[in-house]
């Protein structure tokens, strides 16, 4: 990359930074090895809102060397650029967790799987605000299912010799487990975390959720021998729009065809995931100190996740009004978790 093309980094270049570039242009300049944990949420290739970052944009990077391909094997070809870049900047044995789309994670893994590295589990976070987005037929009939999940794969890098000796060297390769353990009344080392997370509805309140709440069901009392899972709510309104307050509100309409008129915020952004869940994600694969990558950083919640984890981040992200978003939120929350809001 050219010195008149270098993008510019912001941050304070010690706990965070951001960069407004490709990511598939911008990884090549990121030493190898140097990267702890990789905690990302790329595009899902099911033309999200007809945005060309969610479709023809994969097409094209993919179909870069002039061999053509479909919408599903330009989205595996592309993960696997992006992904091998991601396996050399990784140190051996560093763990990746990557959201995905239930049509499409299948792609996403074998891209991921194609890099190099190695699949180690692929995690759910349940919800229940989804939205369908199904066209409305006649007679009844629709084309797609509500959505009520998202798979989170975990990967990880090649290590170099056993683990206890990469462990020793790189501090990488295995999860933090007991940082991650899931709060236990009637112990104090708390439960083991497990591979599925769920969400709190819109209408649960502390100490009581409502009847269609996924806890309900997952962990109702009577069952007290089920071990306890990791529930967090959506990302609320507030925590949102938290930091962006200076910047300009805008309509953001999140349901293309659905008729209902464009949210006004200033976190433009359409896919925001909750701190608390990305804080956990965080927490289990970057060691103690350690740096996480984010190269579709968005809105920034995995760096505010690394951020109040006491982990550095760095973030790639390509389109402008993200990047505004995920700086102004990055800005704020690293004065609360440095101990100050001013």
């Amino acid at each position: 990359m050219s010195a008149a093309h270098k993008p510019i980094l912001y941050g304070d270049q010690r706990r965070w930074g951001l960069v407004h570039a490709d990511a598939l242009d911008f990884l090549r300049e990121i030493p190898s090895g140097s990267l702890d944990a990789i905690v990302c949420d790329p595009p899902y290739a099911i033309g999200f809102l007809d945005n060309a970052w969610d479709g023809a944009d994969i097409r094209r990077a993919a179909n870069r060397g002039g061999e053509r391909c479909g919408a599903a094997e330009a989205f595996q070809r592309w993960t696997t650029l992006w992904a091998t870049e991601c396996l050399r900047v990784a140190k051996p044995g560093a763990h990746l967790l990557a959201f995905g789309a239930p049509r499409t994670c299948h792609r996403l893994t074998s891209g991921i799987e194609d890099a190099g590295f190695e699949v180690r589990d692929l995690l759910l976070w349940l919800y229940r605000q989804g939205m369908p987005k199904s066209r409305q037929l006649p007679q009844g009939l629709g084309t797609c299912l509500k959505p009520a999940y998202e798979p989170v794969l975990l990967a990880r890098a090649p290590m170099r010799g056993p683990l206890a000796e990469n462990l020793e060297r790189y501090a990488t390769g295995a999860l933090n487990i007991d940082a991650a353990r899931i709060d236990n009344p009637d112990s104090p080392r708390g439960f083991w975390p497990a591979n599925l997370l769920a969400s709190h509805t819109e209408d649960c309140r502390t100490g009581r959720c409502a009847r269609n709440c996924p806890t309900t069901v997952l962990d109702h009392p009577a069952h007290p021998e089920r071990p306890r899972l990791l529930f967090c709510a959506k990302a609320s309104k507030q925590e949102r729009e938290t930091g962006c307050e200076h910047l300009p509100a805008r309509s953001s309409q999140l349901y293309v065809g659905s008729g209902r008129p464009g949210r006004i915020r200033s976190n433009i952004h359409p896919t925001v995931k909750p701190i608390e869940v990305m804080q956990w994600l965080v927490r289990l694969v970057t060691p103690p100190g350690g740096v996480v990558l984010d190269l579709f950083t968005g809105s920034a919640t995995t760096g505010i996740a690394a951020l109040l984890e006491g982990r550095q981040f760095f973030g790639i992200e390509r389109e402008r009004e993200y990047v505004n978003v995920a700086r102004a939120r990055l800005e704020y929350w690293a004065r609360v978790a440095a101990g100050s809001t001013r």
